[in-house]
């Protein structure tokens, strides 16, 4: 049986430092050790990056396994590249302080644009969240 191409490409990248942006919404930040015809990953020395406007917190995960169904997005890591003047890194409390703010944020917008709707006799459906945007 072949070898999918896009798992040869990603075999070629192994032992690289990628970034995953997941279905869930997360952001990881791991070495590649393995792939298989799934697009199943398998990520070494993982971090989950928390942004927050533009903050940014990482927590550490250690090896982490992914399932290729919730791979939204896959790419390299230029470490040459200094983006240090455009993110702010903070501690991980208050990263994710700062997620739970936003999130209740979120929460009573759409608490309100529901009542408005209901006020006018409408049924409102909640935008997509991000389990369902893929």
């Amino acid at each position: 049986m072949p070898v999918p191409p896009r798992v040869t490409l990603m075999l070629e990248a192994a032992h690289e430092k990628l970034m995953v942006y997941l279905r869930d919404g997360r952001t990881l930040i791991g070495i590649l050790r393995s792939v298989d015809q799934f697009a199943n990953l398998v990520l070494h020395r993982t971090i989950e990056r928390i942004h927050v406007g533009n903050h940014y917190g990482d927590i550490e995960r250690g090896v982490f396994v992914i399932r290729g169904e919730n791979v939204v997005l896959l790419g390299e890591v230029d470490e040459s590249k200094d983006t240090s003047h455009l993110l702010k890194k903070v501690g991980i409390e208050e990263i994710l302080e700062a997620q739970r703010v936003e999130q209740e944020r979120v929460q009573e917008q759409e608490q309100l644009r529901a009542k408005f709707m209901k006020e006018r006799g409408l049924q409102y459906t909640a935008e997509i969240g991000t389990d369902d945007m893929y």
